[in-house]
């Protein structure tokens, strides 16, 4: 990965830098590279896949001019979702001072008040553009500054009430009116987008919008069964279809719930299964084919979630970890064993250099050791 010019990087990963705020060496120096990946995506400008449909032969703005918050980092999502991981990896302590001060300086000149007002005119003006995708991050990445013990990370997610106002109604609006879900692995996927804002929403204490996006996801999942999880994989998906709703319902349904409910929706699924057997990259310059990568990484951490509400239902909804191990070939066991190898495959993409992979990996490789983290502390 090449660093643009006159911009400062993070140190590169060394001995002198901690392992990372994730257990038992899984993801090495984790915060010094994904600090160095977020410094390079807001440094570079273009490529970009701006998505913006022109209404004119006059509508020839920029990139920078449409989104001069998130117009850097291949696309508009992916420069907000590096701006989350930007501030997690502040958040976790675990960043040498220079490291941390390159990194809050290029954060906060993207997050002020008057670039996000661009940005917020821009979705309203564009209701259907980045939905639901770009909006969860969006969400996501208030909430994350919301809850920051930092004051200057916690006036972005003031700068940032703009844009979530937007969204909320945007939200609203959508689940109001659409039948039906989008079911597939890639940027649209319905469930994916409302589990991160049914949390995000939660957390900014947006009662009104959790509650539409609780509702909308019973309305469309709830009486799902039997899913076809060895027909699900296709050659670009980032998302596992059927491991998106489960991870939206493992959020919305009580642990008792939400076991009977998988126990209906996976009835098959053993160790072995297709929906839990990592998946590699044949070419690591083709931005689809790399999707693959992330496939691993969101299934890991799809993965642990599930596992931790089914092992709290266990231990009567405490998270205290002293449950009795699982039953052999039980749902939790079997979901539990193929977390770590999906997360060790997909965490190879972050080594390949290519822009296709570094310009989103690091996020997800950063969610999911969260939630491998949380369900198997050091």
């Amino acid at each position: 990965m090449g660093d643009s010019p006159g911009v400062p990087t993070a140190p590169s990963p060394s001995d002198r830098l901690p392992e990372g705020p994730f257990p038992d060496g899984l993801f090495p120096h984790a915060a010094g590279r994904c600090a160095a990946v977020v410094l390079d995506n807001l440094a570079r400008p273009y490529p970009y896949s701006a998505h913006h449909v022109r209404r004119s032969a006059e509508d020839t703005a920029m990139p920078g001019e449409l989104h001069p918050a998130f117009g850097t980092s291949f696309d508009w999502h992916s420069s907000v979702h590096m701006h989350w991981l930007g501030v997690s990896v502040l958040g976790s302590g675990q960043l040498e001072s220079e490291a941390a001060e390159q990194l809050r300086t290029a954060l906060g000149a993207n997050l002020t008040q008057e670039k996000l007002a661009v940005e917020a005119a821009y979705l309203a003006a564009n209701p259907t553009w980045e939905r639901p995708y770009g909006w969860a991050w969006l969400v996501r990445l208030a909430a994350a500054c919301a809850v920051s013990h930092d004051a200057e990370v916690r006036s972005w997610a003031v700068h940032l009430g703009g844009c979530v106002d937007t969204v909320e109604g945007l939200v609203v609006a959508w689940l109001d009116k659409a039948e039906y879900p989008v079911r597939h692995g890639l940027h649209t996927n319905s469930a994916f987008g409302l589990a991160w804002l049914v949390d995000a929403f939660r957390t900014l204490g947006r009662d009104d919008a959790a509650a539409a996006c609780e509702a909308a996801a019973r309305r469309w999942f709830a009486d799902d069964a039997g899913w076809a999880a060895e027909w699900e994989l296709s050659g670009q998906d980032f998302l596992s279809a059927g491991l998106s709703e489960a991870d939206l319902m493992a959020r919305v349904l009580s642990p008792a719930e939400f076991a009977a409910w998988l126990d209906r929706f996976l009835p098959n699924l053993a160790a072995g299964s297709r929906m839990l057997t990592p998946v590699g990259v044949t070419d690591e310059t083709d931005g689809y084919m790399v999707h693959l990568h992330g496939l691993n990484l969101t299934r890991s951490g799809q993965l642990a979630r599930v596992v931790a509400v089914l092992r709290s239902g266990r231990a009567g909804g405490t998270h205290d970890g002293g449950s009795p191990a699982p039953a052999a070939g039980s749902p939790e066991a079997v979901l539990a064993a193929a977390v770590r190898p999906l997360f060790k495959a997909g965490l190879r993409g972050l080594d390949s250099g290519d822009f296709m992979s570094t310009h989103w990996l690091a996020s997800f490789a950063w969610d999911a050791a969260e939630s491998i983290g949380a369900l198997d502390p050091a």
